[in-house]
């Protein structure tokens, strides 16, 4: 595995895969470290469909708040590299800040509308330093097929509209939320979590299961479905909840019908002592109404 930490020179061996005599396919996996099974998955998925894998490890300074965990975000950056070459990952990327951010840089990637929904929301400005780094990564590395989880599923939503307005030449591929055993979605802040703290966070799981088995048993109203999520959330009164929404997956709007339509994301995020966790799931209703 080759890793690269400057801009230009990722560019310039990226390009040699795309326009060589082979004509390569690249997949890219953008992270900020801290790897785990989650992450892996995507890069099985990105070797599975593309003839060339790129990992980013990159902790981005734009997405986090002025009261937010950067300086405290876990970096195991000798541990990843380990997990990566045993992955087959063919080049890491992992520029630091300077580098992706010189002093003169002042241009800024916003997508305001789908953005300042749910995470935009609570956290404002994170989609714009997310949809900012993302661009500077896809053009970077100019991807044929790039992998999330859907675990960030408005991140997801924001990027999508991001590749559509700016045109961007590539495929988002979406891949499925990896759960511990215990349900609990992974995530790079579990590492954040006492053991009295991880099964507190098992109720952000077990809110979008008990939803989801109501809906099988037929049930399709929008408020009752509501007030069944935030009722399992809020049980054992210590989870302090950010959100609890059924939103449309695509442009994270609240919605306002008294039925379910055919797709509905329904997204939470809550605070368990100092650690913040999201997770959902999505609702699909067939013709049926099944």
């Amino acid at each position: 595995m080759q890793i690269i930490s400057s801009p230009s020179e990722m560019r310039a061996v990226c390009r040699a895969y795309q326009r060589g005599a082979t004509q390569q396919t690249i997949g890219l996996v953008p992270t900020m470290g801290a790897l785990h099974e989650g992450h892996l998955s995507l890069i099985r998925a990105s070797r599975q469909r593309c003839d060339r894998t790129v990992v980013s490890i990159f902790v981005n300074p734009l997405q986090f708040g002025p009261a937010e965990d950067l300086a405290q975000y876990p970096r195991t950056f000798q541990q990843d590299c380990a997990m990566l070459e045993q992955e087959g990952v063919d080049l890491l990327f992992a520029p630091s800040p300077e580098e992706m951010y010189p002093p003169t840089s002042e241009t800024i990637v916003d997508v305001p509308v789908t953005g300042a929904r749910l995470d935009g929301a609570s956290r404002p400005g994170h989609f714009r330093g997310v949809a900012t780094v993302v661009a500077k990564l896809f053009n970077i590395v100019q991807p044929d097929c790039a992998f999330f989880g859907e675990k960030d599923a408005a991140q997801v939503a924001v990027l999508r509209k991001m590749v559509r307005d700016l045109n961007f030449d590539l495929d988002l591929i979406v891949c499925p939320t990896v759960r511990e055993p215990s349900k609990l979605a992974m995530s790079s802040r579990n590492r954040y979590l006492s053991e009295g703290e991880r099964v507190e966070a098992e109720a952000l799981s077990r809110s979008l299961r008990l939803v989801a088995d109501v809906v099988r048993q037929g049930e399709h109203r929008t408020q009752v479905i509501r007030e069944t999520l935030r009722k399992e959330l809020t049980h054992s009164g210590r989870l302090k909840v950010d959100y609890a929404e059924l939103v449309d997956p695509y442009t994270l709007e609240t919605l306002k019908a008294d039925k379910l339509p055919a797709e509905t994301l329904v997204a939470v995020a809550a605070w368990i002592g100092t650690t913040r966790l999201i997770d959902n799931c999505t609702l699909r209703i067939d013709e049926a109404g099944e």
